[in-house]
């Protein structure tokens, strides 16, 4: 079976950015790939450095929530990144070939410096992450990964990396392909990408009242002012969410006439999106009880995936070694 390999930084609950943006292709490919999926902590350790005290639980919600949306910790190798030392092991080597100018140009690199004012990230590690999310993907001779439009960059990144070690010192390492999710992006409550660092996120398994909180009070299309007031339904938010979780087609394209026309109201076109996404969004919360009283057991899933993880990962290291002529 060719390999998948994904990952997620352990900032806190998942959001629906990462349900829509990633976590359903994720399911689906268990099915058809050997899928290696990472809770990426040192990741996570590169803007959370001088307070990593919620680290271990953030690492356990997202395990939870992880299972809640339907990852199978049979199927698929699940496992914390710090366990398996052949990421930074394999980080390191890249770094040796990786030019500073190519870490310079990364967009997300830009964007996050200009909007996160609250933590230092101009750091040695911030600027190189690339190179490390190279390592998580390469460790695993990955031939695919799921990434959002966002992400798209971030694996050209990797697959320059790759090409340039494979220049270097033969052909070590398969060049990976991006899978796109059919909706790449979700907005946030405050019309900005859904993010936990903006805080204008809806949570995967958020209790239904917070939801029906955060939808009545999205930003819509700035256009309407007033209930008259067409709008664009491609600017708005709160459409980009019917997208995601309304498959009833023709009322999607009842509430874009409307918002065009202006004879549906932004409160309106809430209500309906509520009357999907809460029933979409309970079974989660069902399942993510199955192991929430049940935390070490879940550690002891990690574990254990990170063991399976390192089967394959100590192979590779040893091949790198061997093509850099340091293995003795």
């Amino acid at each position: 079976m060719k390999r998948v390999l994904s990952g997620m930084r352990p900032t806190g609950r998942l959001h629906l950015g990462h349900l829509v943006g990633a976590l359903r292709n994720w399911v689906s490919f268990q099915e058809k790939y050997k899928c290696y999926y990472c809770i990426v902590d040192w990741h996570a350790m590169m803007s959370e450095y001088a307070d990593p005290s919620k680290l271990k639980d953030y690492i356990l919600d997202m395990a939870l929530d992880w299972h809640a949306v339907g990852i199978d910790f049979e199927k698929s190798v699940v496992f914390i990144q710090s366990e398996v030392p052949e990421h930074a092991e394999l980080h390191l080597a890249l770094s040796m070939i990786t030019p500073v100018s190519w870490l310079e140009r990364n967009p997300t690199y830009k964007e996050q410096m200009k909007e996160i004012k609250n933590k230092d990230l101009s750091t040695y590690a911030f600027l190189g992450y690339p190179v490390l999310q190279a390592a998580d993907i390469l460790i695993y001779n990955a031939h695919y990964v799921p990434v959002g439009e966002d992400q798209a960059p971030h694996l050209e990144l990797t697959r320059e990396i790759a090409r340039r070690f494979n220049y270097f010192y033969g052909d070590v390492f398969v060049i990976p392909e991006a899978i796109f999710t059919p909706i790449p992006k979700i907005l946030g409550t405050d019309g900005r990408k859904m993010s936990k660092s903006y805080n204008n996120y809806i949570g995967v398994t958020e209790d239904p009242s917070s939801v029906e909180k955060k939808v009545m009070t999205m930003m819509t299309d700035t256009r309407r002012m007033r209930r008259s007031d067409p709008g664009v339904p491609e600017d708005c938010p709160v459409f980009y969410l019917h997208k995601a979780f309304n498959e009833n087609e023709e009322e999607i394209r009842e509430i874009s006439e409307g918002c065009r026309t202006a004879s549906i109201g932004c409160v309106d076109c809430k209500k309906i999106l509520l009357k999907h996404l809460i029933p979409t969004l309970e079974p989660f919360r069902e399942r993510r009880s199955e192991y929430e009283n049940k935390k070490d057991e879940l550690v002891g899933v990690l574990h254990e995936g990170a063991k399976k993880a390192r089967e394959f990962a100590a192979g590779m290291m040893e091949k790198v070694k061997e093509a850099m002529k340091i293995a003795w």
